[in-house]
């Protein structure tokens, strides 16, 4: 087995990318940016801590309840109630740069966004966009706002050959459900069955 030392070996077995490919970057968000983000109800947010040491985060809303455009030149998530361990927000507040990729369900192709991000406090009556990003009558905890350093649609052949939208390639009982592993690895002292129950209807209702 070798190990692939430099840029010049990974070229060598990749080859070098089409001009057009390298083309596609923008440095600030156009109509069909803006459009895409409108309609995307999910974005995954890579960070680095100071250490190198990365983390990758899904952010969810509604589709136009996700991220709000604040100019061609910035935009800003919203951040909800979840479980507090905050890898990627720890991050930013040592590392600003991010990377986005926003998806559309049924789409192949995603929008992928790289700047630097900032936290901004929303207890305190946050930014004057903040009530864009309310849900069901509820603020962000908090807000990320990035500013867009590079902008570019990716192409959609990783979700081609993974079939991830094709129902028919679908298996979500070939693992065990979210409970069982919640008590095998998480919250023993708790049954499968009260585990099942809190991640039913009770964990949607309380969402936001």
């Amino acid at each position: 087995m070798t190990q692939i030392q430099d840029e010049a070996e990974l070229r060598a077995i990749l080859g070098q990318p089409l001009q057009r490919a390298l083309d596609k970057d923008r440095d600030r968000l156009t109509t069909h940016h803006v459009e895409w983000l409108r309609h995307s109800p999910l974005c995954l947010l890579g960070t680095s801590g100071a250490d190198g040491s990365c983390d990758v985060s899904p952010k969810g809303d509604p589709a136009g309840s996700l991220v709000h455009v604040i100019d061609d030149r910035r935009l800003a998530l919203a951040e909800r109630p979840g479980n507090r361990r905050a890898d990627g927000y720890a991050n930013i507040l040592t590392n600003p740069h991010v990377g986005l990729v926003f998806l559309i369900p049924g789409r192949g192709d995603t929008l992928r966004v790289n700047g630097r991000a900032r936290l901004l406090r929303t207890d305190d009556g946050g930014p004057g966009y903040v009530d864009a990003l309310v849900v069901k009558g509820r603020r962000p905890v908090l807000v990320c706002e990035v500013e867009v350093e590079q902008v570019f649609f990716h192409c959609a052949k990783a979700f081609l050959r993974s079939q991830l939208w094709d129902p028919r390639t679908w298996r979500p009982d070939a693992l065990p459900s979210r409970a069982e592993i919640a008590h095998d690895m998480e919250r023993p002292d708790d049954s499968v069955e009260e585990l099942e129950a809190y991640y039913g209807a009770q964990y949607s209702a309380n969402l936001y």
